[in-house]
């Protein structure tokens, strides 16, 4: 049997809109947090990236934690921290103090990449050496000490953070994260919103591979998709040209604002770029709501993942409700 009555979450990079200031797109942010509660959904995730003039989430931690005032109950978290830039035991007692004041509410997602350029990188990194990206799995085994019973501590402990067992999530684009991830018994976040080339391999090896754990006794795959609904099939191709923007920003390297959406996208791209954006958006759900929940039908019959964290690239913040209250009834309808 197919699942689609799946929980549904929502991964948000903090984008400022054209026309609009960094406190809007703060404000944005949490509008969107509570607007998703109020829809049901699983958790609220927010990236972490860096010297983007165009993302606000670079203080990802003070982010999650401004969500977390403005909401009631679901789950806020990271998606993800990107641990090269942080010591482990930071990370710990950040997210161990939020954990304290907000219980069973905050999730850690960790991410192995910099979120950023390598310039940028390198004046982000705790240590002049660049090791800290091949000290991941180690890292990642720290937070999990770090989190865990008194007993099991050492020396060196989290306050607050002990015996606050905040959840940790493995997020990847690749299949090195998902040998991880199985080995360590963790729950795993694919990132098809933007790298979908090995999804497909990295869900075949984190399962094949996984290992029980304390954490989890059963693999748990989150997949990201982008999501792009309306209330007919022509809107919401109209709308997914301002996501079809924001991905040429990211290859052309430029920093332009979340633009409107286009009539033809095709006079602005070239045959390459066009190949490449659609090759790195290649798994959108687009459409209406019948388009949606075939493509889900479809993307479920295949994979069968456990939970589907969307992003939604939509200039329009009400057409952007729109379409994640689309996905939810669309989950919630339909076994």
């Amino acid at each position: 049997m197919v699942r689609l009555n799946i929980p549904v979450s929502i991964l948000n990079l903090a984008p400022i809109r054209e026309g609009e200031s960094q406190k809007q797109a703060i404000e944005a942010t949490v509008d969107l947090a509570k607007a998703a509660e109020a829809m049901g959904y699983q958790r609220y995730w927010i990236a972490e990236h860096h010297n983007t003039s165009t993302l606000v989430s670079s203080a990802t931690v003070i982010l999650i934690k401004h969500v977390l005032e403005h909401t009631e109950a679901i789950r806020v978290g990271s998606g993800g921290i990107m641990l090269p830039n942080h010591a482990p035991l930071v990370v710990a007692e950040q997210f161990g103090t939020m954990a304290t004041l907000y219980p069973e509410r905050v999730d850690l997602g960790l991410g192995r990449a910099p979120g950023t350029d390598m310039l940028t990188a390198s004046a982000l990194r705790r240590s002049k050496g660049h090791d800290s990206v091949h000290t991941f799995p180690d890292d990642v085994q720290a937070l999990l000490k770090y989190f865990g019973p008194s007993s099991e501590q050492d020396f060196v402990k989290a306050f607050p953070g002990v015996d606050t067992h905040v959840p940790l999530y493995i997020l990847g684009s690749s299949t090195d994260s998902a040998k991880l991830a199985a080995k360590l018994g963790l729950p795993y976040a694919f990132a098809s919103h933007f790298a979908p080339q090995h999804m497909a391999e990295a869900i075949e090896i984190y399962r094949d591979q996984f290992q029980p754990s304390n954490y989890l006794s059963e693999p748990y795959i989150i997949i990201c998709l982008n999501v792009i609904a309306a209330d007919s099939d022509d809107e919401a191709k109209k709308e997914m040209t301002s996501m079809q923007q924001f991905f040429l920003n990211v290859i052309r390297g430029t920093n332009q604002p979340l633009s409107p959406p286009i009539d033809q996208i095709n006079d602005i791209w070239s045959p390459q770029e066009k190949y490449t954006v659609q090759s790195m958006t290649s798994y959108t759900l687009v459409g209406e709501h019948a388009s949606i929940r075939q493509q889900l039908y479809e993307f479920q019959q295949a994979y069968d993942v456990d939970e589907i964290m969307a992003v939604s690239y939509i200039f329009d913040r009400k057409k952007q409700k729109r379409s994640y209250q689309i996905l939810k009834d669309i989950v919630t309808q339909h076994p």
